[in-house]
């Protein structure tokens, strides 16, 4: 690594931090630094080159994001493997491990919804699409067109308490990170704007947040959530101007926000003059506690969608703003994409509306929670937080396993899961743990087989532990 760097920087006009992704670059492309080299630590290399921190970690970000870096909470920066052509490196995971070519390979990366009706729904209401109207297939999309589609999201959630709303609250998206980048468009003004995430949050939020050049900064969170004390730290610190939470179902503990929590958040957040975005995808049984839209309603902004209910397939989201804020949020929409396909919106529609969607959703949350049952008589034993209508679990790792060797080692057994590392800022510091999704698309019996063998593995960590 000594052998890439001068002394010093050289002159140039470009910042400083694209010179440094740009000699690490090259020193990867010209086989200097090979695939597993570890890189210095971010101050280590900053003190070397007379430059700040902050310059360094933007380079190693950068390089992270492009995926020749990879970095691991607690262990540093190493140059990663090459990436599959044509494949965003969360695409060719997923796909790694195909549950239908390799009966002992599992899938636990993502929650897989057990079919309970909605796919023959879904051709049903298919056909009756494809009879419609044939200008339903030959115009562009209108507000007016959407309005029985939104008025079905509105009886969909009728039983959420959301605060008032109407079918002109309502904008369609293309699911639920669609939705957030929506509202981060809406929100979000200036050149470099500050959001506030947990310190474990969903990565949607963190890659939302870098399309829009915003900085996103980790809170400090406990079991109930984002902690009200470090909050109110980091905004007197920072202007920030928006905060992601997900009180329903948190991403990746699966905990969830008590009443008296929200409104300790509602309130600092009302002091700060901070926008509140929930996000709900994953909440799949009743909501234990009012929305922050509801709590909040000058500045809740509410996201959801069909995925984890009933299918990802059709990348079907909604997301509600402020009643004030409905107009610029349905003009973001507007203007970014014009809105759903008409056909889609239809097929939406229909589903929605048909009687038979309520049934095969509460039947969905059923199977899914007995995948839940098997997970937690196998490994129940240790430290797991779960709930029956969440479909993961979060498993805390007993001593003589470390999140990314106990991913790996996993992943040679089959199983395919989530470490901790994945959910923390570059940053942060991830907890010893993993999450490990429920997939309903293959039989309890495989699926219990998986539980039994992460079980052997969490029975007998390694003798020595990489430091």
């Amino acid at each position: 690594m000594d052998t890439i760097w001068p002394e010093s920087l050289p002159k140039s006009k470009g910042p400083k931090y694209t010179l440094v992704a740009d000699t690490i670059r090259k020193a990867i492309d010209n086989n200097l630094l090979e695939v597993g080299t570890k890189l210095p630590p971010v101050r280590e290399l900053a003190y070397r080159l007379q430059i700040t921190p902050g310059t360094v970690a933007r380079a190693y970000t950068i390089l992270t994001d492009e995926g020749l870096l990879s970095a691991e909470v607690g262990r540093g920066t190493f140059v990663a493997p090459p990436k599959a052509p044509l494949l965003d490196d969360v695409w060719a995971r997923q796909l790694h491990l195909r549950d239908d070519k390799y009966e002992a390979n599992v899938s636990l990366f993502s929650p897989r919804l057990a079919d309970m009706g909605q796919v023959a729904l879904i051709r049903e209401c298919m056909q009756k699409v494809a009879q419609s109207d044939p200008r339903l297939f030959m115009n562009y999309p209108t507000r007016d067109a959407y309005k029985p589609m939104r008025q079905a999201v509105v009886d969909w959630l009728s039983d959420l308490p959301l605060g008032p709303i109407s079918q002109d609250d309502i904008v369609l998206t293309h699911g639920g990170q669609n939705g957030l980048c929506l509202v981060f468009q809406t929100i979000l003004r200036g050149p470099k704007p500050i959001v506030l995430v947990e310190d474990l949050s969903y990565a949607g939020f963190r890659r939302a947040g870098e399309l829009m050049r915003a900085e996103v900064v980790g809170v400090k969170m406990d079991k109930w959530g984002v902690d009200p004390n470090a909050m109110e730290h980091v905004l007197r610190q920072s202007a920030a101007q928006a905060i992601c939470v997900s009180p329903e179902v948190q991403n990746p503990t699966g905990s969830h926000t008590p009443l008296e929590r929200r409104k300790e958040v509602v309130e600092i957040a009302r002091r700060f003059g901070v926008q509140i975005i929930e996000d709900d995808c994953y909440r799949m049984g009743d909501a234990r506690a009012p929305s922050y839209r509801a709590l909040a309603p000058e500045r809740g902004w509410h996201v959801s969608s069909i995925s984890k209910i009933l299918t990802p397939a059709l990348r079907v989201g909604f997301a509600i703003a402020p009643r004030e804020r409905s107009v610029d949020l349905r003009r973001s929409a507007e203007y970014g994409y014009f809105g759903l396909a008409q056909p889609l919106a239809e097929l939406a529609r229909l589903m929605l509306s048909d009687p038979r969607t309520r049934q095969i959703a509460k039947d969905v949350r059923t199977r899914m929670g007995e995948y839940v049952r098997v997970a937690v008589n196998a490994l129940g034993g240790f430290d797991l937080n779960w709930a029956s209508d969440v479909p993961f679990v979060w498993l805390n790792l007993p001593s003589g396993w470390r999140a990314s060797a106990f991913s790996r080692a996993a992943e040679r057994e089959g199983i395919q899961l989530r470490s901790a590392d994945e959910f923390a800022l570059r940053d942060g510091r991830a907890p010893n743990a993993v999450r490990i999704a429920m997939n309903g698309h293959v039989s309890l019996d495989q699926f219990e087989d998986a539980m039994q063998r992460l079980r052997r593995l969490l029975d007998n960590p390694p003798e020595q532990i990489s430091v």
